[in-house]
C-alpha cells in the first residue's frame, strides 16, 4: 500500500500521509541540536582547561593546540606560530588538565551510552552500566592491588576484575538453550555484585593500612586525579570503538522494546544480540572504571533526560546521551577539582549530589 492508496472513510479520496513530510524536518532539527551540543562541549572543554591557579586564556590554549598539531604534522614549517604558553604553562595544559578534561568528557559520553542500551536491553529503567556487577568486580580488582602496593596495575587489575564479574554473571544469568532473560540477568548481576561488594570490605577490613585507605576511597568514588594521556586515550578509544558498535545496533535496541517475542517476529535474533549487547556494553563499561573508578548517575540520569526531550528511538536518544553525558561529567570533575581549592573532592561524590535529585525530579515528570 502506498501513501495515496489510504483512503478517507467518507469518501474514499486519498489521504496523504504527514508524517513523510515531517520527517525531514524532524532530522534536520536532530542534526542542528547535536550539532549545538557538540559546539558547547567544544567550548566547555576549553573552558575547563583554562579553570586553575595558572592564567590561561582559551586563545591560548587553542594557539598552543594549533602550534602541537602543525609542528607534528610539519615540522619546522614557516606557517606554525610560536606555542604561546610558557614552557610551565605548556605542561600545566598538555600534562595535566588536558588529559583531564578529554578522559572527563569520553567517560561521561561512553557511561550515558552505556546506560542508554542497558536500560533498552533489560527493560529496565532503573538499570545503569553498573548492572551486571560491573562496578563492583573492577573496585575488587582495583583494591587487590592497591592494598599491595602495584599501584601501576591498577587500571589492568580493574579490567580483569570487571571482565571477571562479567563472565560470573553471564554464566549465572544464562537460561535454557543459552539465552539471557532480562530478569534472570539483573538478579544474576545483583548477586555478583554484592558479592564483590563483600569480598572488597573484606580486603580493605583485613589489608588496608596507612596512606592506602585514602587511595582505595579515591578510587571508590571516582577521580581524574593524576590521570595520564595513556589512560585517556583507552578511555577515547573505548568510547569511540565500542561506543560506535552499539550505536550501530540501534534499531535493534528499538525493536526489543516490544519484548521477545514482537522483536523475534521483526527478524531480530533476540539471544545473539542479546548476548553481543551485554559483552560490548560490559567491556566498555570495564575500560571506562579501570580508567577512573566507579562514576553513579551518569549511565542512570542522563538516558531518561534525553528520552524525555528526544523521545524513546535509541537512534537519536544515544548521540545525544553521548553527548550531554560528556558536557555533564566534564562540569562535574571541573568543579569537584576547584570549588574545595587546594583539596579535591572525588568526582562520583558531586555527580551522586547532583544527580540523585534531578532523578527524583525526572522520576515525578515521567510516567515509569
Amino acid at each position: 500500500m502506498t501513501d495515496l492508496d489510504r483512503r478517507a472513510p467518507a469518501t474514499g479520496a486519498p489521504v496523504p500521509r504527514t508524517g513523510g513530510a515531517q520527517r525531514p524536518r524532524r532530522r534536520l532539527a536532530l542534526a542542528g541540536g547535536l550539532l549545538g551540543l557538540l559546539a558547547l562541549l567544544v567550548l566547555a572543554m576549553s573552558w575547563a582547561v583554562t579553570v586553575g591557579p595558572a592564567s590561561i586564556t582559551v586563545a591560548q590554549v587553542w594557539g598552543s593546540v594549533w602550534h602541537h598539531v602543525c609542528s607534528a604534522l610539519a615540522p619546522g614549517a614557516v606557517t606554525c606560530a610560536a606555542d604561546p604558553l610558557t614552557t610551565i604553562q605548556d605542561a600545566i595544559v598538555w600534562q595535566g588538565r588536558g588529559a583531564r578534561v578529554v578522559a572527563a568528557a569520553s567517560v561521561g559520553a561512553g557511561l550515558a551510552v552505556a546506560g542508554t542500551v542497558m536500560q533498552a536491553v533489560v527493560r529496565n529503567p532503573l538499570a545503569d552500566p553498573y548492572l551486571l556487577g560491573v562496578s563492583s568486580g573492577a573496585s575488587l580488582g582495583a583494591v587487590a592491588v592497591l592494598v599491595v602496593g602495584m599501584t601501576v596495575l591498577l587500571p589492568v587489575a580493574a579490567f580483569v576484575g570487571a571482565v571477571g564479574a562479567l563472565v560470573l554473571t553471564l554464566l549465572l544469568a544464562a537460561g535454557r538453550g543459552g539465552g539471557l532473560p532480562p530478569v534472570r540477568t539483573v538478579l544474576a548481576g545483583v548477586a555478583v555484585g554484592q558479592a564483590c561488594s563483600a569480598l572488597v570490605s573484606f580486603v580493605i577490613f583485613w589489608s588496608a593500612t596507612g596512606d592506602s585507605y585514602r587511595e582505595i576511597l579515591s578510587w571508590l568514588l571516582g577521580s581524574f586525579g593524576g590521570i595520564t594521556w595513556p589512560e585517556t586515550m583507552l578511555a577515547l578509544c573505548g568510547t569511540v570503538v565500542l561506543g560506535g558498535v552499539l550505536a550501530s545496533r540501534s534499531r535493534v535496541l528499538d525493536a526489543f522494546a516490544f519484548g521477545d517475542v514482537s522483536a523475534s517476529s521483526l527478524g531480530v535474533d533476540v539471544r545473539r544480540e542479546r548476548w553481543l549487547l551485554l559483552v560490548v556494553v560490559t567491556l566498555l563499561t570495564a575500560v571506562l572504571v579501570s580508567v577512573c573508578g566507579s562514576i553513579g548517575f551518569v549511565g542512570l540520569v542522563v538516558p531518561h533526560a534525553v528520552r524525555l526531550v528526544l523521545g524513546s528511538r535509541n537512534h537519536r536518544v544515544m548521540p545525544a546521551a553521548a553527548l550531554v553525558g560528556a558536557l555533564f561529567l566534564l562540569l562535574a570533575d571541573t568543579a569537584a577539582r576547584t570549588v574545595f581549592e587546594p583539596r579535591e573532592l572525588p568526582v562520583g561524590i558531586l555527580t551522586a549530589a547532583i544527580g540523585a535529585p534531578v532523578f527524583a525530579v525526572l522520576l515525578r515528570r515521567s510516567r515509569l
